[in-house]
């Protein structure tokens, strides 16, 4: 039979995971089903039925298990519920243990409540050892098995939620963002923001996941643009490009024969570069050779005659 893979997502705005439902004829978008995955069975929501089948995983495709039953999901419902409470004993118990730099961020219990995991953070380059907290809460919580995951900044500002850093009402992670892209700070400079950290530093303390939005907007516009301090042609003389405006496709130049701090905009078509203004000039200028029958070559030599004479 052949694989049928869907896409499946465990959280409302989490990342999608493939799996294979061979087993499960005729599964349509918004159905839950129960899959085998690392850390056991989990239920999750499909939502996504790719056309081609994306790449595979080295240790090929988990299965979906089958559908998910009314049941299934009250259970799911109930154990969920539990999860503040796990959370708390968890966090008193830590703070008993006294654990430097470690913090409780979540709690999240499989569909059955046969698993349990605490997600945490490590501030700090030394490496936390957390087994004690976890061979306390796996005596408190007997038949559960419970696992320590330890989480990013960005993982934990996306749990905690709140209002981004530009005022937004909620964080672009809590509404939409389901992988994080790698971030650099290449991408602030291309779009000609300041590298103030209150500028381009998010709530999680990494660099604002917004940089990369109109990133290839701005790096493409500029391949189209001449560099800053780049002398130009322009139609009210020559100058020197002292800003850029690549989503209009403008820069703002200063002319040479003007005071210092007068500006001038231009469209990208209004310009010329000098260097190759100035190349052609120069060959222009240059003497023609003896075989050459552009005309200059009898006038330069009428000319140079006229001088000696």
């Amino acid at each position: 039979m052949q694989s049928q893979i869907i896409g499946i997502r465990f959280t409302a705005i989490g990342k999608i995971y493939h799996f294979d439902a061979m087993n499960v004829p005729e599964i349509q978008l918004g159905e839950h089903v129960i899959v085998d995955t690392a850390r056991g069975d989990h239920l999750g929501e499909v939502v996504e039925k790719p056309e081609e089948s994306p790449k595979q995983n080295t240790g090929g495709w988990k299965k979906v298990l089958r559908r998910a039953t009314p049941r299934d999901l009250l259970l799911a419902q109930t154990w969920k519920e539990k999860e503040t409470e796990a959370l708390v004993d968890c966090r008193e118990i830590a703070s008993k243990m006294k654990l430097p730099n470690a913090k409780i961020i979540k709690a999240e219990y499989n569909y059955n409540g046969s698993r349990l995991t605490y997600l945490y953070s490590h501030e700090g380059d030394k490496k936390v050892n957390l087994n004690k907290l976890r061979n306390a809460m796996q005596k408190k919580h007997g038949q559960t098995q419970v696992e320590m995951r330890q989480i990013g900044p960005r993982d934990v500002a996306k749990i905690i939620g709140g209002l981004g850093a530009c005022g937004q009402e909620k964080r672009c992670c809590t509404m939409y963002l389901t992988d994080f892209s790698p971030i650099s700070i290449k991408m602030a400079k291309a779009q000609g923001i300041s590298l103030a950290p209150s500028e381009i530093t998010g709530m999680c303390g990494r660099l604002r996941c917004c940089l990369i939005y109109e990133y290839e907007a701005y790096a493409k516009a500029r391949k189209t643009l001449p560099k800053r301090k780049k002398r130009v042609v322009t139609p009210k003389g020559e100058g020197r490009v002292i800003d850029l405006n690549p989503l209009t496709e403008t820069v703002v130049v200063q002319l040479d024969d003007e005071v210092r701090g007068a500006r001038h905009s231009f469209h990208r078509d209004e310009i010329e570069p000098w260097d190759e203004r100035e190349a052609l000039r120069r060959k222009a200028a240059e003497p023609c050779g003896e075989n050459c029958n552009c005309g200059n070559h009898e006038n330069q030599k009428e000319n140079a005659e006229a001088q000696s004479g």
